[in-house]
């Protein structure tokens, strides 16, 4: 498989910033909990993140993300984020004369780069296929379409490789039973982004579920860059690929011509 968008270098991670978070939650909650009733009237959830923006600094190992917020009374809760999106070319190995080479592909266009499903309960049992379907909630949702359109009945196998290696990269997940309710309004859950997530602009939404449908939903913008030398570095990349690769090229030649001196001495 090819994936044609790059991801991010490992960079940086966070100072633990536990005990302001947990700070922040805690007063966040006392008032989303006073306002509830007068919010309930109006709309019947609110959410938020801790943090709308993640630097990505050199040694970035990967950082969580606190979602809280209150409902007008309890149900079930399911929090979908997606990364930005961008084409993907799946390629499929066979074996010719005992070498595996590249043989048949398919291009997908509007593939998310990330994408975390977190739920009070495995989806199965508070939404229903067409609900989900609807909503493109879980990945068997996922809305990513072939760029031939005449691809046929591929599109299933291609599909189902390119979620599984996205899976494997840690970029895709389904994790239910993470959000947790405090009481009957209050919930919360802890949202992870591992190293090599992409860069850009990422949807957090928020779904309110009872008696198997959507009753209310909220979405929140959360931003990833880099920062500091790894992200002038990757801006330098992406706006001048040519002169970005001489540099590269020159720095190895130069690297390699210390250590040969070195070593002839």
């Amino acid at each position: 498989m090819n994936h044609p968008t790059t991801l991010p270098v490992r960079s940086g991670r966070r100072p633990d910033r536990t005990a302001a978070i947990a700070v922040l939650i805690a007063v966040a909650m006392v008032t989303l909990g006073a306002l509830a009733p007068i919010l309930g009237s109006a709309q019947s959830l609110e959410a938020d993140l801790s943090d709308h923006w993640i630097a990505i600094t050199t040694g970035f190992t990967g950082t969580d993300v606190v979602l809280f917020g209150a409902a007008d009374r309890r149900g079930d809760i399911a929090v979908v984020v997606t990364g930005p999106r961008g084409s993907v070319t799946v390629r499929r190995k066979d074996q010719h004369a005992g070498i595996w080479i590249n043989a048949a592909h398919m291009r997908f266009e509007s593939v998310p780069g990330f994408y975390v499903v977190a739920s009070t309960r495995p989806l199965p049992a508070i939404l229903a296929p067409a609900v989900r379907a609807r909503h493109e909630i879980g990945m068997g949702h996922i809305p990513m379409q072939p760029q031939d359109a005449l691809a046929g009945a591929r599109v299933d196998e291609f599909k189902t490789s390119l979620i599984r290696t996205m899976v494997n990269r840690g970029l895709y997940r389904e994790s239910p039973d993470t959000v947790t309710f405090l009481g009957n309004r209050l919930f919360r859950t802890r949202l992870y982004f591992p190293a090599q997530v992409p860069t850009g602009i990422y949807t957090v939404a928020v779904f309110l579920i009872r008696d198997g449908d959507v009753v209310s939903a909220q979405t929140t913008p959360l931003a990833v860059s880099k920062t500091g030398i790894s992200g002038e570095l990757y801006k330098f990349a992406q706006t001048s690929p040519i002169l970005y690769g001489l540099c590269a090229i020159a720095v190895a030649m130069t690297i390699g011509w210390i250590a040969g001196a070195a070593f002839r001495d």
